[in-house]
């Protein structure tokens, strides 16, 4: 995660990103039609195209399938034709068709398959469902440190597999997912880092632009900075979050219910990893809020090796200089969620940022509002450094409280 001022990730998008893309929810999955036909549209030129790669269901869930109902989509991506509802090749093409000031849901079906596509969601009510949560998966491989085709570095604002900037946004029963070799990186470096940006790799990035964006039973993968939710109000529902450091980090406003936040395995690291880095602002009463989740590891991670997450100040251009901003006061907080034992008894760690005289600077967990209340499991320690919420301020985290009165289902 590195500081890049708004004005230059604007520039940045707009030189990486000409198709437009979309995602939906999982609300109206029954009646698709399986022996669809439609003509295939072609691809648009300047599209990084799919790769897609045909898989069973593996007896994961589904989208359900009736022959002879009318399926309840505006566009369907797909490899072969289908019937009935207009059929892309990439699933860039079926969001370039969506209405560039959409006042209603413009849905469109992910079908089994790897869709190896680097994608900007800026039109607004695109909804994305996948027929397979497991078996649709939007996939890209880049990490900031890696080279754009102009030479300079993605940079964690830029590598995203998935980035979404307009309002309204969802997705549902599929998987977004940042492939970059992390743990192969580690070993044997695949590239040569350009600047401070090295093995970031985002799979999900909700930026400027984005508000009331739900996601419900998706799959986010991925290693060091998984799921950047930085602008708006979002909610995420039954979802999985894999990843090792800070995969769940940014200023926004996000609500997390019932999900399931995946720490995996860094060879060779005695800190394994950090769940939640938030970077709020410091007016902004909510930021990363988790509430009856579960805090899970891989097998080969050792007990009290996670940190349940660290603030983060961003390095942030200034008239006087560039250096952490003292705007972001990161708030995150676990209401009633299972703990293994990988977390540390300490609970949170502390992160360094260069402050405005050019000095490196850690700020301190007590420095910022990261809060827990009713934490249960292994790893639901008590301890001075972990700050426990009263049941008065617990109680102002409500769903509706939280989201500002959007009504997210």
């Amino acid at each position: 995660m590195r500081g890049v001022s708004l004005s230059r990730r604007r520039l940045l998008h707009a030189s990486l990103f000409a198709p437009t893309l979309a995602l939906l929810p999982p609300p109206l999955l029954a009646g698709v039609r399986r022996d669809a036909r439609a003509p295939l549209a072609r691809a648009p030129t300047n599209a990084i195209g799919p790769r897609p790669m045909a898989g069973g269901s593996g007896g994961v869930k589904s989208v359900a399938v009736t022959p002879g109902e009318t399926a309840p989509f505006d566009a369907i991506v797909a490899t072969t034709q289908r019937e009935g509802t207009p059929t892309f090749a990439t699933v860039a093409e079926a969001i370039a068709a969506a209405p560039a000031d959409g006042t209603k849901p413009f849905r469109i079906l992910i079908t089994r398959g790897r869709w190896h596509e680097k994608l900007l969601i800026d039109k607004p009510d695109v909804h994305l469902i996948g027929e397979d949560r497991t078996q649709s998966v939007l996939t890209f491989d880049a990490a900031a440190g890696m080279a754009r085709p102009d030479g300079e570095p993605w940079g964690t604002w830029g590598c995203a597999s998935v980035t979404v900037r307009a309002r309204d946004f969802r997705a549902g029963n599929l998987t977004i997912e940042n492939a970059f070799d992390y743990v192969g990186n580690l070993a044997t470096p695949k590239f040569e880092p350009i600047g401070p940006n090295g093995a970031q790799a985002v799979a999900l990035m909700l930026d400027a632009g984005s508000d009331r964006a739900a996601f419900d039973g998706v799959d986010f993968h991925g290693h060091q900075d998984t799921l950047f939710a930085d602008a708006g109000r979002s909610f995420f529902r039954n979802c999985r979050i894999a990843g090792s450091v800070d995969f769940i980090f940014g200023g926004g406003n996000a609500l997390f219910e019932q999900c399931e936040l995946h720490s995996r395995f860094r060879p060779g690291k005695e800190r394994q990893g950090y769940v939640a880095v938030p970077c709020t602002p410091s007016a902004q009463a909510y930021g990363l809020t988790f509430v009856r989740c579960r805090l899970t590891r891989d097998a080969e991670i050792p007990d009290g090796s996670v940190a349940l997450g660290r603030a983060w100040r961003p390095g942030r251009t200034f008239p006087d200089g560039k250096y952490g901003d003292p705007d972001a006061v990161g708030a995150a907080v676990y209401l009633d969620c299972w703990m293994d034992a990988h977390l540390d008894a300490r609970g949170w760690d502390e992160m360094g940022y260069t402050a405005r005289d050019g000095q490196r600077v850690m700020l301190r967990p007590e420095e910022a509002r990261l809060f827990e209340y009713g934490s249960s499991g292994p790893g639901a320690h008590r301890a001075d450094s972990r700050r426990v919420l009263t049941r008065e301020r617990a109680a102002s985290y409500s769903r509706e409280r939280v989201l500002d009165g959007w009504a997210a289902v």
